[in-house]
């Protein structure tokens, strides 16, 4: 049987990024989430608020609030860890993590292999590989399926977020308190070596949040 450390080092072998634990749940086919993988300015900073006070109709700058923020909540970074299969994806590409995990019912792993098995509480550098670092939070956790992104389009998940029984029964003063302030959502900006992070800043994109929430918390339509 291979040690712990023989799992983790393979696992640095393969992983690019995502959450980890074993299962043998069944991939659901799924396109990468919209805007995802196209996005390139990942690096570039957030419109702030500001630069949405010249559209007078409060609801289409709600929505362009949304748009903006989503660059984040679109992103692979988010996205690869709120799967609708319990199967985190790894990656820009949003690939199956490999080696083949799943959350368990808990999103934290199953007793055989555990997120924390290879995911620490901080990002642990690689030396040699395919890869840099492995990512790592205290948090680490897969989302439970009622909060699936990946695949959805914007406005899909927009509407998710404010509902109550698709977000974790969070009132909107939370959802924003989680966006803004949860060291798991903090760990999109910085996911370690050879990841490339979450556009802006977390501080941008709470205020992007709280905005939208001020201004109605419109969702965008297709």
């Amino acid at each position: 049987m291979r040690s712990l450390s023989a799992i983790l080092m393979w696992s640095a072998a393969v992983a690019l990024a995502g959450c980890s634990c074993k299962g043998t749940a069944r991939p659901v086919p799924v396109e990468p989430t919209a805007r995802a993988s196209t996005d390139a300015g990942a690096r570039d900073p957030l419109q702030p608020v500001s630069a949405f006070s010249g559209i007078t109709d409060p609801r289409a700058r709600s929505i362009a609030l949304f748009v903006e923020a989503g660059r984040v909540i679109t992103h692979p970074r988010c996205t690869n860890c709120h799967p609708p299969d319990g199967i985190p994806r790894q990656g820009m590409e949003q690939r199956l993590h490999l080696p083949q995990v799943s959350g368990g019912p808990s999103g934290h792993g199953t007793p055989g292999l555990p997120c924390t098995g290879c995911h620490r509480e901080s990002n642990t550098p690689v030396v040699g590989g395919t890869v840099q670092s492995i990512p790592g939070n205290p948090k680490w956790a897969l989302a439970p399926v009622e909060m699936a992104w990946v695949g959805r389009p914007l406005e899909e998940i927009c509407e998710q977020l404010k509902d109550r029984k698709r977000n974790g029964g969070k009132s909107l003063e939370e959802l924003h308190h989680h966006m803004a302030e949860d060291v798991l959502v903090g760990w999109g900006w910085n996911p370690g070596p050879g990841l490339q992070p979450v556009p802006g800043t977390q501080r941008a994109f709470g205020e992007l949040i709280q905005a939208w929430i001020d201004s109605g918390a419109h969702c965008p339509k297709t």
